[in-house]
């Protein structure tokens, strides 16, 4: 095999990963590379027709990808919205992400009719980009279950629902714990702070005491 034809399998088998990726950003980055393999391998064989496909797609991902990370950490990206703890949408989320859910939160009970047990749907437009549970008792809140979808993981929601969501508006909690059992905990990140037991601990920002607009 000479090291053109190396090239040209190389940016096929990129190519082929990146459609395998669920997350939408990793997806574009991969897909971009592969293109810029693939102009080269076919630019050195001047099949000019796939010179110019492979421009345009490296033109359409550029252009996805500054739009994905222009966002990413914009207030006016996402939403969080409160739902019953029965609610059929929420139950709907739940079953269809379990297995990938209780990989990372193995320890997940959930009862939706407790009334001290709150849900949350995080969106960003239409789409549905995760879920939170909280346990709340007086003061202190306790995350039962913090998933984000796999399409979004390479986003910062979690940001946007700790530090500048209105979901404690109102609520007077002050302190949010974590479940020391979570899988891939990403909490040290966006300012909580670890504990002995493997759990970590968020003091509430004060605006988040606010009233509800």
């Amino acid at each position: 095999m000479s090291w053109l034809d190396a090239i040209g399998w190389t940016g096929s088998a990129l190519l082929v990963y990146s459609v395998m990726q669920a997350r939408v950003l990793r997806f574009r980055v991969l897909n971009l590379a592969a293109c810029v393999v693939l102009t080269g391998y076919n630019a050195t064989l001047e099949i000019w027709p796939m010179v110019a496909m492979n421009v345009a797609l490296m033109a359409i991902n550029l252009w996805h990808i500054r739009n994905l990370t222009s966002t990413r950490h914009d207030t006016e990206t996402y939403v969080v919205l409160e739902v019953g703890g029965q609610d059929d949408y929420l139950r709907h989320v739940l079953r269809v992400h379990e297995p990938d859910i209780l990989t990372f939160q193995p320890d997940l009970v959930w009862d939706g009719a407790d009334e001290d047990n709150r849900a949350f749907i995080v969106q960003r437009g239409d789409e549905t980009v995760g879920v939170v549970l909280l346990r709340i008792d007086g003061p202190r809140a306790t995350v039962l279950l913090d998933y984000v979808t796999p399409k979004y993981r390479d986003f910062s929601p979690g940001r946007f629902v700790w530090l500048q969501s209105d979901m404690f508006v109102g609520r007077g909690v002050t302190t949010v714990t974590t479940s020391p059992s979570m899988v891939g905990a990403y909490y040290e990140k966006v300012g909580f702070t670890a504990l002995a037991d493997g759990s970590f601990e968020l003091a509430v920002p004060n605006d988040a005491t606010r009233k509800p607009r």
